[in-house]
């Protein structure tokens, strides 16, 4: 059995380019946030109780965050079709998501696959997570197509020049980077 090593990110580096089409048909290329600050959230798929409520969170913080200049685009391991089914995800727009079920980008960035930080997740945080999600009615379904069980999120805070200013590679499915220092971050 062939291990392809994961390459991961560093830190004060330009993070990967793209030019890409958002679930809602809209150009999405990150040389066009050049002069904005940008957060960049890898999540696993359309019906992850801890996606949803992270994303959840983040689209209410959305629009005092791009006050400050900052922008957020989502990366998700679903399908389109399987992301435009759901009226949550159709809902978080003007936010960029871009379906990457090859999971092109996932590689790119480094997002890991771990089957162990995922089980213990799921063990330890998910009825309640799953609770809460479905009390603020977010999504909450099977895996379809190539989504995967083991994918842990991750998330990139960029500068004005789209160099990588802070990362976080989650240790589990909960596990995010604190909105302190989003907002720390996004200041001018």
């Amino acid at each position: 059995m062939i291990i392809k090593e994961r390459l991961t990110l560093e830190l004060n580096v330009s993070a990967p380019n793209f030019s890409l089409i958002d679930i809602y048909n809209r150009e999405v290329s990150l040389e066009k946030y050049h002069g904005r600050k940008v957060l960049i959230g890898f999540f696993r798929h359309a019906g992850c109780p801890f996606c949803n409520l992270r994303t959840h969170f983040l689209q209410k913080e959305h629009e005092q965050l791009a006050a400050l200049g900052l922008d957020m685009i989502f990366f998700f391991e679903s399908r389109k079709d399987v992301m435009l089914r759901s009226t949550f995800h159709q809902g978080i727009s003007p936010i960029p998501l871009v379906a990457d079920p090859e999971k092109v980008w996932y590689e790119s960035y480094g997002i890991e696959e771990s089957a162990k930080k995922s089980r213990a997740s799921h063990l330890t945080d998910f009825i309640q997570t799953a609770i809460r999600a479905k009390l603020k009615r977010l999504p909450l379904h099977l895996m379809a197509g190539k989504e995967s069980f083991n994918t842990i999120p991750a998330e990139f805070l960029l500068d004005e020049q789209g160099v990588i200013r802070k990362i976080h590679y989650s240790n589990g499915l909960n596990d995010r980077m604190s909105i302190e220092h989003t907002y720390k971050s996004a200041k001018p």
